[in-house]
């Protein structure tokens, strides 16, 4: 459980755990690398311990030398062994998604199950793709939903038209690619996160990229690396915020990921009239990393959509509450993609919100918030959603009476320390 309430201006300077989709793919790709890749800064929340699990079933020799720096003894595509119990990634989409197209081109026999939120996402967005490259996966509802099994072997490249903008979708084809006969293209409505893209030339992997096209060609190995994974853009954006909830705070993030596929969050928050100041210090494993300092200033309803929602849709949660304290109305729209997250999180947003008196309506797509709200205390739950419970905890920050959130265990599946973090600012 977390308890806010109502704060006095703050300034503070503060660091954010790792990157989360940097984390999942520094395992992922270090275990089938031949040779060491050593990964700092990595982030120790629930979701990246579950992809190491599964590759520790499959027999790779991945050891945690501190709570942040990780030891992957690769073992190539050829060296993993078949599990001999399911594979079970938790609560993790990156997980299930990518590790789907992994495993089918590699020989050997494999489960995939997760928790009860995972047994609802949706799978056929990769399941349908692989098959089209010749993957041999059954699950349940013909392969839409967990339990899924994978029978691993010979895939044919494909060029696919993804009909939506998904950085999962494209890692989970590219990595099929990686053992494909040819070449695989990937082509997307809009430019989705590029950490893939970006990370696997690091481990001596050839692709080209192109904004909404990425081609990989087959046959190609990797080998091992070192990775140094810069703060969460997703886990600082809660912070940022909650500067933007308190007149006259500021906030900066230091060592956080700068790249241009995730500041989406940024950009919206300069729309509605924050300060937003970034500075790039570094480049880390090819990603931008550096510090950004957010004000409050008088804020104004935006409306939200189009080619900007892939670069901040796990951030949406969060950006509603923002505008429950900005003046007019915000229109958040294109986030149908919000539905099949961990939870409903349009759903969810919207009935977590008007608990605490916020003027929140849901639509097909997104939202629409009328701000300029003075929020009330009350009991919040994170419904097993992370972003949901660190929302409403933001949230409490401009209400007038203290906000309880329940469920407060899925924050570690992002953000370990966070109860403690906002306690100091």
């Amino acid at each position: 459980m977390i308890r806010t309430s109502q704060r006095k201006p703050f300034r503070a300077t503060v660091t954010v755990p790792g990157d989360k989709s940097i984390s999942h793919r520094s395992i992922m790709f270090g275990a089938v690398a031949n040779g060491t890749t050593e990964i700092e800064g990595f982030l120790p929340g629930a979701d990246c311990l579950s992809t190491i699990r599964c590759f520790q079933q499959m027999g790779v020799e991945i050891e945690r030398l501190s709570e942040t720096a990780v030891r992957v003894r690769g073992r190539g595509f050829e060296g993993l062994k078949e599990a001999a119990s399911p594979l079970d990634v938790g609560n993790s989409g990156t997980t299930i998604r990518l590790m789907l197209g992994l495993l089918s081109g590699v020989p050997i026999y494999s489960t995939l199950i997760g928790d009860e939120s995972i047994a609802r996402r949706p799978m056929k967005r990769v399941v349908d793709p692989l098959r089209k490259m010749g993957a041999r996966i059954d699950g349940r509802e013909d392969g839409r939903f967990t339990p899924i099994g994978v029978r691993g072997g010979a895939l044919q490249g494909i060029t696919y038209e993804s009909p939506v903008a998904s950085a999962q979708v494209k890692s989970c084809l590219l990595l099929a690619g990686l053992n494909a006969e040819g070449d695989t293209v990937v082509r997307e409505p809009a430019q989705s996160r590029d950490h893939t893209e970006r990370m696997l030339p690091g481990f001596g992997v050839e692709l080209e990229a192109n904004g909404t096209e990425v081609r990989i060609k087959g046959g190609q190995t990797l080998t091992g690396t070192k990775v140094r994974v810069p703060g969460d853009i997703s886990s600082a954006a809660f912070i940022l915020a909650a500067a933007l909830m308190v007149p006259g705070s500021q906030v900066t993030v230091e060592h956080v990921g700068l790249n241009p596929t995730r500041t989406g969050i940024l950009d919206a928050f300069r729309m509605m009239g924050a300060e937003v100041r970034t500075e790039i210090t570094a480049h880390w494993c090819n990603e931008p990393v550096g510090n950004v300092t957010v004000s409050c200033n008088d804020l104004h309803g935006v409306e939200i959509g189009g080619a900007l929602i892939p670069r901040l849709i796990d951030e949406i949660p969060i950006l509603a509450v923002v505008a429950t304290q900005a003046h007019g109305t915000t229109v958040i729209k294109d986030a149908q993609e919000l539905k099949v997250k961990e939870t409903n999180r349009i759903a969810t947003t919207a009935k977590e919100l008007r608990k605490l008196g916020a003027s929140v309506e849901e639509t097909e797509d997104g939202l629409i918030i009328e701000g300029g709200t003075q929020l009330s205390g009350g009991h919040c739950h994170s419904h097993g959603d992370h972003r949901i419970g660190m929302a409403m905890a933001i949230a409490g920050f401009a209400a007038c009476g203290d906000v309880v959130v329940e469920g407060t265990e899925a924050m570690d599946v992002s953000f370990p320390g966070f109860a403690g973090l906002i306690a100091q600012l």
